[in-house]
């Protein structure tokens, strides 16, 4: 219950044991690109970001609530894997509920029609991603030309 009073927004906290030193390495990775000169300026701030991570990490609650609440979920979830039938939030309020996926697409479909929602007939994805090429592409001050393609 504890869980499922948490809400559908709320994500599943499971860090790698050693998740500080390689966030410690990748702004350090990340602080190579810089010019020389703003280095340390910005690998001080980094260190006193990492500190302050590092004592509220040790501050938190044990971290066999996350591997509790894992375990909760997944238990949650098989038993609706074989059902036909979502969960989702309710139109009004904070409430959680459950209802057979047909009647959750006809409520759906119900609320596009009376909200007079215009429907697209073509996908838009390759328009916005030639548009996006166009950007890097002529973007040569930014983005080196042989990186332009990673």
């Amino acid at each position: 219950m504890t869980l499922l009073q948490k809400g559908l927004k709320y994500n599943l906290h499971t860090m790698r044991e050693n998740w500080i030193q390689n966030l410690a390495l990748e702004a350090e990775t990340a602080l190579q690109k810089l010019p020389s000169s703003d280095r340390e300026i910005y690998r001080h701030k980094v260190t006193d970001r990492i500190n302050t991570l590092q004592r509220n990490s040790n501050t938190q609650s044990n971290p066999n609530s996350a591997i509790h609440e894992a375990k909760t979920m997944r238990s949650i979830q098989s038993k609706f894997r074989n059902n036909d039938e979502t969960i989702t939030r309710a139109d009004k309020g904070n409430f959680t509920v459950i209802l057979p996926k047909k009647q959750y697409n006809n409520k759906l479909q119900e609320f596009i029609q009376n909200n007079k929602f215009d429907t697209a007939h073509t996908d838009p994805t390759k328009t916005f991603q030639s548009q996006i090429r166009n950007t890097v592409n002529s973007s040569t001050v930014l983005i080196p030309k042989e990186t332009r393609w990673k």
